[in-house]
């Protein structure tokens, strides 16, 4: 389903596995709700320290239903930097709550300067840069999402 699309959270948190992506990682369904729209993504998910590390990491492109999910066993001020990262990237940090904490909108490719969360969160999505702003994506919406 597009991401610009209206849909129910059927689907979404469900413990059906999906296929591993072309990177080789495992993949979710995942949505956001804001307001009374509800988008669908499919998201890898970066568990090790190793594929946290990789992320995004040279892609050239992000489909707009796509992205990746980093989720942290402890709650964490979570730091992350665009080194190595070819394509501009929205990074939503999503509290233990499930609520977006904070948006850093359209990180700059290569840079390394530090996209910090404002208090503790659970979890990082990255979506293409842009994308939260064109959806109406905000800080407040709700994320849900399979972590297991």
């Amino acid at each position: 389903m597009p991401a610009n699309s209206k849909s129910s959270t059927g689907g979404c948190g469900s413990s059906t596995p999906l296929a591993a992506s072309p990177a080789g990682l495992a993949q979710t369904s995942l949505c956001i709700t804001s307001g009374t729209k509800t988008r669908q993504f499919t998201v890898e998910i970066a568990r090790t320290s190793m594929e946290q590390a990789k992320g995004m990491m040279f892609r050239t492109e992000l489909a707009d239903n796509a992205g990746m999910i980093f989720p942290f066993p402890e709650p964490k001020v979570a730091s992350f930097w665009m080194k190595n990262t070819v394509i501009p990237l929205d990074i939503i940090f999503i509290r233990a709550n499930g609520t977006i904490e904070s948006i850093a909108e359209n990180a700059i490719p290569y840079s390394t300067a530090p996209v910090e969360a404002g208090e503790p969160v659970v979890s990082v999505l990255e979506l293409r840069g842009g994308l939260t702003s064109e959806l109406g994506i905000s800080a407040g919406d709700k994320v849900v999402w399979q972590s297991k």
